[in-house]
């Protein structure tokens, strides 16, 4: 693929952007047009705002000084730009944050975990950021403090806490933590007894493992290109310069992690990409041994494994099982040969999870995007499911660390219903609530409907969608719809229960969540539909959800704010291209945008390991078409865009900063009208949400601020103090 730079002259200058009634005359920042054209497979094309990406991107993530100066004073004129547009709002964020703080408990606990004597959980202190990891004596006795979030944050710019866990023998606990936002985890040992770390620790970690005797420690590090690839092992008391390379994966597009089973019998080496998976057992109690394989990988065969303390239990879709059976096989010869049908595959029936204990298998089932839970008795093979009295909900699997026991824990919630934690007996059936989630300021759920609807289109299918509004709400139109979506890599959006929506449902707004093609709601053949060659599924998926909606009272054109972030940035931008008229604004978080470029760059983190998803435009023509038919920078074209909020952070590895950047210029540079384009980039965080559980809060107050905005439902004053905005999100 060649790149030549050509002289292209600049288009005629459009009417700049306006801002609010209070900033009439504020321009935009204009991206200076440096064509350059590319060439792949025969077609050429010419990319106006190249220059936005950094060559040393590596070195950004790390340290985002070394940025260019043309290119840091340009993404610093954007974010002075939307601080001026978004400032007459900035009283309704204030108060919008103060709304949702004030559904937060200040002080709040999580359910002890029992493991062995003791029994582990987090907690937060009033008006705490971060949280704090404790533990008891599992029969009562003082709380004992083994990490302390709000300490280790303080000072820091950025700071998250990533997995963690104690060591088996109780002794130690790891933890990871990311000061930059770039997704770098290092990895800290704590010796509990002392209350202080280790020397040694592990830079560049992803996931980790602990041996059986509490000696040595597993652990994912990136390559050089930000990439999960490499297991080492670690002794306690060396130097981690010398620790041990025990698995290299040699495929780029596929991504390593290590776990332990729940037993603690083996350490699990998964490599895996989308559509293939292969693992590896470390015989815990030795933990010098050699990893052994368990199944080769084969094309389109994915399974995961734990361990049933007598034999292997393993979740495959293997032999044509797309939506997931799970069989048995012995742990000494592992392998397919050896594999045995336990439950069969029911098509559109999807096995999301199971759980193995001693005398028990705990299955997460979803069929038509409905969750629940089924319980198989290991001596019998009886099973029973464990039914919900609402029709839309959400179910997750709690914090469990012990295999021989009958008590599973999972958390209940629904749109309109606050989390519940319950621990579950398996045996004789019975539930305890162990924690009700609260709302301080108060809340009445009989005030909400929740409905659960299926949209036609135009190919005959029919798209799941989940509704949330204040009973009462008028539904002749008049309301304003925030609608969201996502639609890729698996992904099943979930319909939880969500504290801060109702700053907007209370305002009048309907929630609509569209569980379009791409995701796995309804089963493998709804993921297949909606990725690769029929990626375009997910598009009209998202207008088709809009335009019924509208046609059906709930909205109606120009009266909904479009939102998706990452992969769902990726919906929201083709989708812009297509029906901009549908949207009174469109919200695009650290947005997968500048699709066909990114998965050109084989460089990038994710791009090879994405091939299964968006294909492999590098190597197959027909791929690249796809892709290029529908990269929403590639297809911005001259016609109206509605408002536009658009996010971006400079330590992003998922999302690079210049695919939202570039794809702002672009938009800005073409639209024939006089809406806003405004792009908040984060200049020290990642992709990930902001870390701290308040100060999150800002940029969904931000979002919010410019979903009543634009659909009307908010007036600003006439003065208005401006606030920075921030802008930081989730995973591509």
């Amino acid at each position: 693929m060649a790149a030549t730079p050509v002289v292209v002259p600049a288009p005629a200058s459009k009417t700049p952007d306006l801002a609010y009634a209070a900033l009439p005359n504020l321009a935009p920042p204009s991206a200076a047009r440096r064509p350059v054209r590319l060439s792949a497979h025969g077609i050429e094309r010419v990319d106006p705002y190249a220059w936005l990406r950094a060559s040393n991107w590596k070195q950004v993530l790390t340290d985002p000084s070394a940025l260019a100066p043309e290119i840091r004073s340009y993404i610093e004129a954007e974010n002075r730009y939307a601080e001026a547009v978004l400032a007459p709002l900035s009283g309704l964020r204030v108060k919008l944050v103060e709304e949702m703080k004030g559904r937060i408990e200040e002080e709040d606990s999580g359910v002890p975990a029992p493991s062995g004597n003791y029994a582990y959980w987090a907690k937060y202190l009033p008006g705490a950021e971060h949280k704090q990891i404790v533990r008891s004596r599992r029969s009562g006795g003082p709380e004992e403090l083994l990490i302390d979030g709000v300490r280790l944050a303080e000072g820091k710019p950025y700071f998250s806490l990533g997995d963690h866990r104690h060591s088996p023998d109780h002794r130690l606990y790891a933890y990871l933590t990311d000061e930059s936002g770039s997704e770098n985890y290092r990895l800290h040992i704590r010796d509990i007894g002392a209350g202080r770390d280790l020397p040694e620790a592990m830079t560049d970690v992803s996931s980790f493992a602990w041996s059986q005797d509490s000696s040595t420690l597993f652990y994912v590090k990136l390559d050089e290109n930000h990439r999960p690839l490499l297991v080492f092992r670690h002794r306690l008391g060396t130097d981690p310069a010398h620790d041990q390379l025990v698995y290299k994966e040699d495929d780029l597009g596929f991504e390593v992690a290590v776990a332990s089973t729940r037993s603690g019998r083996f350490v699990v080496i998964s490599s895996t990409n989308d559509d293939t998976s292969e693992q590896w057992l470390i015989e815990s109690a030795h933990p010098e041994s050699a990893p052994r394989l368990v199944a080769a990988r084969s094309p389109n065969a994915r399974y995961t494994i734990d361990d049933w303390g007598d034999r292997l239990v393993i979740r495959t879709n293997a032999d044509g099982a797309d939506d997931y059976k799970i069989v048995t096989a012995p742990a000494s010869a592992p392998g397919r040969e050896n594999w045995r049908d336990l439950l069969p595959h029911q098509p559109g029936h999807r096995i999301v999870e199971m759980v193995a204990l001693a005398g028990h298998l705990i299955r997460l089932e979803r069929d038509d995007g409905i969750e629940r839970l089924v319980v198989h008795r290991k001596a019998d093979g009886n099973e029973y499911a464990i039914w919900f009295g609402q029709e839309v909900h959400s179910i997750e699997l709690g914090t469990m660390y012990e295999f021989d026991t009958s008590t599973i824990r999972f958390r209940y919630s629904s749109p309109a219903t606050p989390k519940q934690t319950f621990d579950y007996d398996v045996e004789s059936q019975t539930r305890v609530l162990r924690k009700q989630q609260k709302v301080p300021s108060g809340y009445d759920p009989s005030a909400y409907v929740v409905r659960r609807i299926a949209v036609p289109t135009d190919d005959e299918e029919t798209v799941p969608v989940t509704l949330l509004y204040r009973d009462g709400t008028r539904l002749d139109g008049s309301a304003p719809l925030f609608l969201e979506g996502y639609g890729a890599y698996s992904f099943a959006f979930p319909t939880e229960f969500d504290s801060n929506l109702f700053s907007l449902i209370d305002r009048g707004f309907v929630y609509a969540i569209a569980h379009i093609r791409g995701g796995t709601e309804k089963g493998e053949r709804w993921r297949n539909s909606g990725r690769l060659a029929y990626k375009i599924n997910s598009f009209s998926d998202f207008i088709a959800v809009a335009e019924y909606l509208s046609r059906t009272g709930y909205t109606s054109p120009g009266r909904i704010v479009a939102s998706g972030d990452s992969a769902g940035g990726l919906v929201i931008g083709a989708v812009a291209n297509v029906r901009p008229d549908l949207f009174a604004g469109m919200v695009a978080q650290v947005p997968f945008v500048d699709a066909l470029n990114t998965t050109l760059d084989d460089s990038l983190p994710l791009t090879v390991g994405d091939f299964t998803e968006w294909g492999d435009p590098i190597h197959d023509p027909a791929a690249y078409r796809v892709i290029a038919s529908y990269s929403p920078y590639d297809n911005v074209s001259a016609r109206p865009y509605p408002d536009m909020l658009v996010t971006a952070g400079i330590r992003d590895p998922r999302v690079p900063y210049w695919e939202p950047a570039k794809w702002v210029a672009k938009i800005r540079a073409m639209k024939t009208n006089d809406s806003r384009t405004v792009l908040v980039t984060n200049m020290s965080n990642g992709h990930n949400d902001v870390p701290g559980r308040f100060a999150s809060l800002d940029e969904v107050a931000l979002i919010y601020a410019f979903a009543l905005e634009v659909t009307g439902m908010h007036r600003p004053p006439p003065v208005a103090e401006a606030i920075a905005p921030d802008a930081r999100r989730r995973e591509r």
